[in-house]
């Protein structure tokens, strides 16, 4: 049974079904349902006169930035809707005007809120004032700005040593914030920032950072739009980052073709339906996906070698398929690939893979008359114990074409969060940064850290065997983003004090240590105090470029503070007036914080004057093919060995997935419409064959369980789905299966969670027959 926390709170929420209606799968993205499901959720949070504003001022040169994915802006936006379905809904959620209070959380108590489930809590509404869940209270209580800082403060200054202190940064504060924050923690004396990139791209920046010299992308927006073939790997753009069709759907009007490498066939690339042209609205779209490979959970590795095999065999044969002007002057390491591609057989790889052997050769004769080459992945690819390796394999492909450091050709990794990168190149990252540091140092006045500190996997071990005491969280839902949602929960309750800035109530308000506090922040599309109302902040989208974001509505109260301020003055409270850095002023003029960035993160220059209108690159050297920081000052071709799972013949293999109607950990509704999925989340999606071989009838009630080291979890009262997903693979969504994602088992070199391969095995819970979901009804006996 699950281990219930102080208070009576439930960790995970209900488990009840809530009426599951199913569909066929669309087979396009978009049209005109997009536009009335953007509407629709816009219309009912802020009403239909106050929607018009924002949305026209969404991801606008002169507006604010959309507050969900990092998609980048055009250079040119359109000035009627440059924004996406799910755009909408993260604005419609933020500008909401329902909002909870004192007088709400003196109603309901932290056990009775735990009760409701993610969706529900979301649904409240804005958080409109500071408030403080005190040691054996049931009940958040009001509580002064003043006092909140106080207690931090005390909190902080006690503690034996300052690494007993978590500094968590989710991906959707600005430049300022994060900097300010990243800065706070380094002046207290501890590294321990673990970010969300700890658990979902991390694999990419290490990967990256390995091959190329750098741990980002280095394709520009408008690179995409003349590439020759670019391909998807692990991705659903569809619902994740929408905008992203745009580009593709620009892409195949000049003749490039596009190949989706994924389990699942999702509907954003079959087709898309533009909703600001008439083709989408009344024709059929644009066919995106030329070359679907339906590859089995983490088998991206085999492909991909598959296709260096058969590269290398017709370019030995005298086809000039590679670039080896390129593989001479600026790669290190073609010999020994060779060498190792040797120790495989084409047939056993492409056996591993699960995809056809047809479709295969097609990508690779593709491959071999592409010049310019684009390899976009997410999520699906990153979480895998082998993620590091998979991006490495993929990059080799990119080598030995050629295909880095030119127009229409390169990385894209497709990050999520909308300042997730910010974050990172302002100094929100766990590892130590010699030259930041002697930045720091320089510029700012005291000696920060020189101890690397925890990442994310690494700060809830530590905060289970009672080594913090204190955890801190700019933004995010911490609990249910991480893994092993029940270690992870006893981790929190092992805190003296945990602090959230958050702008709406989620779990991780629910599952707290022995205090908590709640500092309520303004959001995205909020106007903000400093400088009277006319400053701005600066975010990074996922192609390196840094740009302004400057709200436009009135605070849903006016007790809300924004991120900077409330870090500037927290940090003035607890380190005093004496210290060399200047909390207060920063707190009031955003400007100087710019500045201080401009000194001390890598790149950024001058960012107050250019950020201005469509904003600047960062320096990336793989754009100007400078590898000098890399061994031989070359780029690394890798050697990587293949995923090995050792499935039981009972187990499967389970990925993780987002429903179309959320972002992230942020519920927005009950419907995954493009995978006609109505009305619950509770899902486990089969092949047919893997359901009929337990003896399972489809929409049966289910539990599931993972083995690790000997240990079982488990989550209960799943409905299981006959579904189009490769044979041995299964997919459900989190963060209702994060308890099934092991917190020991991570990507070798990043520490991501396996949360895209995990080793399952569903088992039929009710013995004898089953609910008629479509109504909602009980099980029968």
């Amino acid at each position: 049974m699950e281990e219930q926390p102080p208070r009576g709170v439930r960790v995970r929420g209900p488990e009840a079904f809530t009426g599951l209606r199913l569909e066929p799968p669309k087979e396009y993205a978009a049209g005109i349902p997009a536009i009335g499901k953007a509407l629709e959720h816009s219309f009912r949070e802020m009403g239909v006169l106050r929607s018009v504003r924002p949305l026209l001022s969404l991801n606008q040169q002169d507006g604010f930035d959309c507050p969900s994915c990092a998609w980048p802006d055009p250079e040119k936006p359109s000035r009627v809707a440059e924004y996406c379905e799910n755009g909408a809904k993260a604005l419609a959620d933020e500008a909401t005007r329902k909002g909870i209070g004192a007088e709400f959380f003196a109603k309901y108590s932290v056990a009775e809120l735990s009760r409701r489930s993610d969706y529900e809590l979301n649904a409240l509404g804005r958080l409109t004032e500071p408030l403080i869940l005190r040691e054996g209270s049931s009940h958040y209580q009001p509580v002064t700005w003043e006092e909140a800082n106080q207690l931090v403060a005390g909190s902080l200054n006690g503690l034996i040593s300052p690494d007993e202190a978590i500094f968590y940064t989710s991906g959707r504060s600005s430049n300022e914030a994060a900097f300010l924050y990243g800065m706070f923690a380094r002046a207290l004396g501890t590294n321990n920032l673990p970010d969300c990139s700890n658990m979902c791209h991390e694999s990419s920046g290490v990967a990256l950072g390995e091959t190329l010299g750098i741990g980002k992308g280095s394709v520009k927006l408008e690179d995409l739009y003349g590439a020759d073939l670019v391909l998807v790997a692990g991705q659903n753009p569809g619902t994740n980052h929408p905008r992203m069709l745009s580009a593709l759907e620009k892409c195949k009007a000049r003749g490039g073709r596009i190949i989706s490498i994924n389990p699942l066939e999702e509907a954003g690339l079959i087709r898309f339906r533009n909703p600001q042209k008439a083709s989408g609205i009344l024709g059929r779209g644009t066919g995106l996906t030329d070359l679907h490979l339906p590859v089995r959970i983490n088998q991206d590795i085999p492909l991909v070698k598959a296709w260096l095999k058969l590269l290398l065999e017709r370019h030995t044969k005298g086809e000039n398929v590679l670039d080896d002007s390129f593989i001479s002057s600026y790669t290190r390491g073609f010999k020994a690939l060779q060498e190792d591609l040797q120790n495989y057989q084409i047939g056993d790889l492409i056996a591993r893979t699960g995809v056809d052997p047809e479709s295969v050769r097609r990508g690779a004769d593709w491959l071999a008359t592409s010049k310019n080459i684009i390899i976009c992945w997410a999520m699906g690819i990153t979480q895998h114990q082998n993620g590091v390796a998979t991006i490495r394999e993929y990059v080799n492909l990119l080598l030995l074409k050629g295909s880095l450091g030119k127009p229409f050709a390169g990385t894209c990794p497709v990050r999520g969060h909308s300042n997730v990168q910010g974050d990172r190149s302002v100094g929100i990252q766990h590892f130590v940064d010699r030259e930041l540091n002697a930045r720091i140092k320089e510029h700012l006045g005291f000696e920060p850290p020189g101890k690397k500190g925890w990442d994310v996997v690494e700060s809830i071990r530590a905060m289970h065997e009672g080594r913090a005491r204190v955890f801190m969280a700019l933004g995010g839902n911490f609990l249910m983003a991480a893994p092993d949602t029940d270690y992870t929960a006893r981790a929190l309750q092992q805190c003296d004090l945990t602090v959230q800035i958050s702008t709406k109530l989620n779990r991780s308000h629910l599952v707290t240590g022995r205090t908590a506090l709640i500092l309520p922040t303004l959001g995205r599309s909020e106007k903000e105090e400093a400088g009277g109302g006319k400053d701005f902040l600066t975010v990074e989208n996922s192609m390196g470029r840094v740009r302004r974001t400057k709200g436009i509505l009135r605070p849903a109260s006016p007790e809300l503070k924004s991120e900077p301020r409330i870090i500037a003055d927290m940090a003035a409270t607890c380190l005093g007036e004496g210290h060399p850095v200047p909390w207060g002023e920063f707190g009031s003029d955003y400007g100087k914080i710019r500045s201080a960035i401009d000194r001390v993160a890598k790149g950024f220059k001058d960012t107050s004057r250019r950020s201005e209108g469509a904003g600047y690159y960062l320096p990336n050297n793989v754009r100007d093919l400078d590898f000098s920081s890399l061994p031989g000052g070359k780029a690394q071709i890798t050697c990587n060995p293949l995923p090995e799972h050792h499935l039981a013949p009972d187990e499967l293999l389970l990925m993780t997935i987002r429903s179309h109607d959320q972002f992230n950990t942020t519920i927005y509704g009950m419907d995954d419409r493009y995978r006609g999925i109505y009305n619950e989340r509770r899902v486990i999606l089969m092949h047919p064959e893997d359901l009929a071989g337990r003896g399972l009838q489809p929409r049966e009630v289910v539990r599931i369980t993972s083995t690790y080291d000997g240990q079982i979890r488990e989550v209960r009262n799943f409905l299981a789905i006959p579904y189009k997903i490769p044979k041995g693979c299964a997919a459900a969504y989190f963060p209702e299966t994060n308890p099934l994602v092991p917190n020991n088992r991570f990507a070798a070199g990043s520490q991501t969670p396996i949360s895209k391969s995990v080793r399952i095995r569903v088992i039929r819970e009710v013995p004898s027959g089953y609910p008629d979901a479509d109504q909602g009804a009980a099980p029968t006996k």
